[in-house]
């Protein structure tokens, strides 16, 4: 599960962010969310994993969900005091040492271009740059999975290259294949399911990601590498 801000209805903000300080809000009753101050990047995950580890053993904890710099901690019963919740969260992100996830290397032959490449060409008009400098671009760089969510088995991945950055789609796909390496804002993914899906896709991959007979379903694990090989272009 991944939470980002915009998406819950009741959300409420307690404490807000400064360019220092975490974000604290609340979910319903019994939610609470810390988003990361500073820049979307791997300092910032790495707090929110060592924090992720310090919440682990709170008694009153049902379930802590560790997102894209942010956490959002469940509690089993309702709190009496919020303030006091909000309190403690702070305190534990403020001592949180920075941990890093050793995770494995995950290689994804990737197709480039040819028909599920869709948003392909309006990534290069966006950016201005040709369609093999995209490819290039998207398939030398290597990605750390900060976190799972969305979809059984997607990883939302970190290390895209800022010259091709581009947003969501304000009108999604309606029925996006299945396997569609694809860009969304600043991170780019595969997609885990067919159907609406509002980021772009590059290419295409084969490779099975999510079994969910197997002991351990999803492939991807927060921490791991993953490079695209580019098994195939088709420009």
């Amino acid at each position: 599960m991944i939470v980002t801000t915009n998406t819950h209805a009741s959300q409420r903000e307690i404490v807000p962010a400064t360019q220092s300080r975490a974000r604290v809000s609340s979910i319903g009753a019994r939610s609470f969310l810390l988003e990361a101050p500073g820049d979307f990047d791997l300092i910032a995950q790495r707090r929110i994993w060592a924090l992720s580890q310090t919440v682990r053993g709170w008694a009153d904890l049902a379930e802590n969900i560790p997102g894209m710099t942010n956490l959002l901690v469940i509690f089993k019963e309702t709190p009496e005091d919020p303030d006091a919740v909000v309190a403690r969260l702070l305190e534990a992100w403020e001592h949180a040492q920075s941990i890093d996830l050793i995770g494995k290397t995950i290689e994804i032959p990737v197709h480039y271009g040819g028909e599920h490449a869709t948003d392909l060409p309006a990534l290069c008009d966006l950016s201005g740059l040709s369609d093999r400098d995209v490819v290039r671009i998207h398939h030398e760089a290597t990605y750390r999975v900060f976190a799972l969510g969305s979809a059984p088995g997607f990883g939302y991945l970190h290390g895209l290259d800022p010259r091709i950055y581009m947003p969501r789609k304000t009108v999604p796909s309606l029925k996006m294949p299945k396997g569609c390496v694809t860009i969304g804002g600043m991170q780019t993914g595969v997609a885990m399911l067919t159907g609406p899906n509002g980021w772009n896709s590059i290419g295409f991959a084969t490779l099975e990601m999510f079994d969910p007979t197997a002991p351990t379903p999803a492939m991807m694990a927060p921490g791991d590498t993953v490079r695209f090989l580019p098994a195939r272009i088709e420009l």
